[in-house]
């Protein structure tokens, strides 16, 4: 659990549970009204493999949802992490109903049956310490860029529905001897995925980070972490760094990407138009609405009130 500052105002809550809800459509109604009666916000996805998302607000309310979670015997012991912040992360509350918690489209595979083996933050280091190690992050190219494990290979995917693609066409995972594979992702639940995925295709040594990126970073001490940069959040912190502290970047609203405060200096970087990553991908007419709407959400902000392109589009 992250350190509870001196004079907190919102609660974060990041959660997630592989396990079977074949009446998950029955769950949507009574959780989204549990979340508006307790002034909670953020999205939680159900599906008949289980619940994903990420709720924040009074710490009384987020308290009450995960309470009203856990009172389904079969999300008894549902885990989540904490932390803090002085803003609002989210805007709104979304309860949907997915095929998937975590989108990979893999018929078959089933984590609540089969995943790779679990090794604590407190024993990670040790892990990549072994030379015959393939460590590889899981996640997406803009997640990846403002940082990862040192040593990590990067796929460079940019959606998680690509990286059975990207295993596919790697000599070093397609011979007879299978190697040792260890995956990490944000907070758990890709590997969840991906490690079945390599259990499923006959590896046998498979790990992944217990808790992903976020327990890391909250339970290693600075001193020993072999993570580097920062790790991208999705949410109004946008990263967050060890300890949890919120990080320096900022999100682009054309395309997401998170910009660090020197990306902001690049010639294509326009407040809420566009950034390197985007500015010839967009057309006047688009980079014109955009404009538009951070005009809009600027005169909100001098109001002191919230905008509704303010979020994330």
């Amino acid at each position: 659990m992250s350190r509870k500052p001196a004079t907190p105002r919102f609660l974060t809550a990041a959660l997630y549970q592989f396990v079977d809800l074949p009446d998950f459509g029955e769950l949507r109604a009574p959780l989204l009204a549990c979340c508006e009666a307790n002034e909670v916000k953020g999205t939680l996805l159900l599906a008949p493999e289980g619940i994903n998302g990420t709720i924040a607000g009074p710490e009384a309310g987020v308290r009450a949802v995960l309470a009203h979670l856990r009172a389904d015997p079969r999300l008894a012991r549902l885990p989540h992490k904490e932390s803090w912040s002085d803003r609002p992360p989210f805007h709104r509350m979304k309860v949907r109903e997915k095929r998937e918690i975590v989108t990979l489209r893999v018929p078959g595979l089933d984590p609540n049956r089969t995943v790779g083996q679990y090794v604590r933050p407190e024993d990670w280091n040790a892990l990549l310490a072994d030379p015959d190690v393939l460590l590889i992050d899981t996640r997406n190219d803009y997640e990846v860029a403002i940082g990862t494990f040192q040593g990590a290979i990067n796929p460079n995917i940019k959606s998680f529905t690509e990286l059975p693609a990207w295993l596919d066409a790697q000599p070093m995972l397609q011979g007879e001897k299978k190697p040792k594979v260890a995956m990490f992702c944000t907070g758990g639940i890709r590997c969840e995925k991906s490690t079945a995925l390599m259990k499923m295709r006959g590896f046998d040594e498979v790990y992944h980070l217990e808790g992903g990126i976020l327990k890391y970073l909250e339970a290693v001490p600075p001193a020993q972490s072999t993570w580097a940069g920062e790790c991208f959040v999705f949410d109004e912190r946008v990263s967050v760094g060890l300890g949890l502290v919120p990080g320096p970047h900022e999100l682009c609203r054309s395309c997401r990407w998170p910009l660090a405060p020197e990306d902001k200096a690049s010639q294509h970087y326009v407040k809420g138009v566009s950034c390197a990553h985007c500015h010839d991908q967009r057309s006047p007419e688009e980079k014109a609405r955009l404009a538009e709407r951070q005009r809009q959400v600027e005169l909100a902000e001098a109001r002191g009130e919230l905008h509704v392109g303010a979020r994330r589009p």
